[in-house]
């Protein structure tokens, strides 16, 4: 089951749009897809790289520490969406 968790912009005026998939996934099984851009730039050369280098699981604590913050607001959403309470006191006030 997809959790929609909306869009978000960024500084940069990019649009992030993010979903949370609510299943038992074995990371070790991720497989990325690429996408092309010219590097090093100005060289004319288009090169290959990995959308994904790497995924790892996070307890929510943790999760805010090593995300973007101005993607933070779908840690928020994603808790909500879940009725998660955080088992933590100190992370009561997680996104405060």
């Amino acid at each position: 089951m997809f959790i929609d968790l909306g869009e978000i912009k960024q500084p940069s005026r990019k649009i992030v749009h993010a979903w949370a998939l609510k299943h038992d996934f074995d990371i070790s099984n991720l497989v990325s897809n690429l996408f092309s851009m010219e590097w090093p730039p100005r060289s004319g050369k288009i090169q290959q790289f990995s959308e994904v280098d790497r995924a790892r699981w996070f307890e929510v604590q943790e999760a805010k520490k090593k995300i973007l913050k101005g993607q933070r607001p779908f840690l928020e959403r994603l808790m909500q969406q879940l009725d998660y309470i955080p088992k933590n006191t100190e992370v009561a006030h997680y996104f405060e």
